[in-house]
């Protein structure tokens, strides 16, 4: 059987769904929405790990995307999981379709053709293994001019940022001592369930303040943690999580416009603001800092190229100065997940028995001040490395 005569068969197996449609262009607004057996209608060129993730989760009946769901500008990871967990995904149809077609319409597919209140969308393609991996030889071959770009972009971008950055962001007073403590800071990002799980017990020893950026607040409150603070643009975070008793803080763009603070006045509830460029995750590491905690701990943090491109975000020059100005107290625990499941090999056993060393630390860490901060710092990086955490 000819490639060409395979992929004709494989659309006419997926030809003929019928589904009830969600829609929405953001898909991380859509997910929240999304029931078991229903059509996700979105517009989401390149999707990301936690999107797809997040529809596989739902369970939907079929993905139907008025963009492409891999361009070829770079490796996105959201359509080989959703091939591998057998949703069917037509996409290229056009985003016309999201005009046309609102929650609750019934939305069929034919013979790549898109059918909704008796109007007809495409015709799209489905997703196959062909079509991924062409579009990761794509990938590949553009990795040096999207790698340039970005570099470029973020140093154009670090340069513009770094005196409202490293001069200091004016934090609004939210009630919450953060000084001398240590923080973590949940971020939907990659992996950030598995690497939240992985530090369950940090978090239950230690018990540090807790800080939700947006959805990462939901996994806060999924994992059985509730958070104290919760910072962000507010447009994934769930109402559950709002209404947790957690300080609101919303990010406000340069220029003042604060779609999350405008959420939060229609709700009711009680919130306080903070104006500064880049991401929401980089305002809550800065809060954290300036507010003098002793140990930033992030799980799911966005920290590459791969990171940002999913984001939509050219460059990542905020990131990059808050990371240079919070790293002496920052600890990564993306990929925690992974060093936990690892067994142990001899030389992180050899590690182990070298810890025996760091005795003094227990000295240390009876004081107060940087050295045992120090020793803290120390401590939790060498129990993430050994998969004890």
């Amino acid at each position: 059987m000819s490639m060409g005569r395979g992929r004709e068969t494989a659309d006419a197996a997926c030809d003929g769904i019928r589904a009830t449609a969600v829609v929405d262009r953001r898909t991380k607004s859509l997910v929240t929405r999304l029931k078991q057996g229903q059509a996700a209608v979105i517009s989401h060129a390149d999707i990301d790990e936690v999107s797809a993730l997040s529809l596989v989760a739902a369970k939907p009946r079929v993905v139907i995307n008025a963009e492409p769901c891999i361009t070829g500008r770079y490796r996105c990871q959201g359509p080989g999981i959703l091939l591998q967990h057998r949703v069917p995904v037509i996409d290229g149809v056009g985003g016309e379709l999201l005009d046309w077609c609102t929650d609750g319409d019934c939305v069929e597919v034919r013979n790549r053709w898109v059918w909704c209140k008796g109007r007809r969308f495409g015709p799209g393609l489905w997703l196959d293994e062909q079509r991924l991996n062409e579009g990761y030889r794509l990938a590949d071959a553009n990795l040096s001019t999207e790698l340039e770009k970005f570099v470029i972009n973020t140093l154009e971008y670090a340069l513009k940022e770094r005196f409202m950055i490293l001069g200091g962001i004016e934090m609004p007073d939210i009630g919450i001592d953060l000084s001398g403590k240590q923080c973590l800071i949940a971020i939907r990002g990659a992996n950030y369930i598995e690497d939240l799980e992985a530090v369950d017990s940090y978090v239950r020893e230690a018990r540090p303040t807790l800080i939700g950026v947006d959805g990462g607040a939901d996994a806060l409150l999924e994992a059985g943690f509730t958070p104290h603070i919760i910072i962000g643009d507010m447009d994934s975070v769930s109402d559950k999580a709002l209404r947790c008793g957690a300080s609101l803080v919303a990010h406000a763009y340069t220029d003042g416009r604060s779609p999350g603070a405008d959420r939060l006045e229609a709700a009711g509830l009680p919130y306080h603001v903070v104006r500064s460029p880049g991401t929401s995750e980089d305002v809550a590491m800065l809060m954290a800092y300036q507010g003098g905690a002793s140990l930033i701990v992030a799980v799911g943090s966005h920290s590459n190229m791969r990171d940002f491109l999913e984001k939509g975000r050219p460059g990542m020059g905020s990131t990059f100065l808050v990371r240079l100005l919070v790293g002496s107290i920052l600890v990564d625990a993306r990929g925690a997940s992974q060093l936990y499941r690892s067994r142990l090999s001899p030389r992180l056993v050899a590690a182990g028995v070298a810890a025996a060393a760091l005795v003094p630390l227990v000295v240390l860490w009876r004081f107060s001040g940087p050295l045992a901060s120090m020793a803290r710092l120390v401590w939790l990086r060498l129990r993430l490395a050994l998969g004890l955490i």
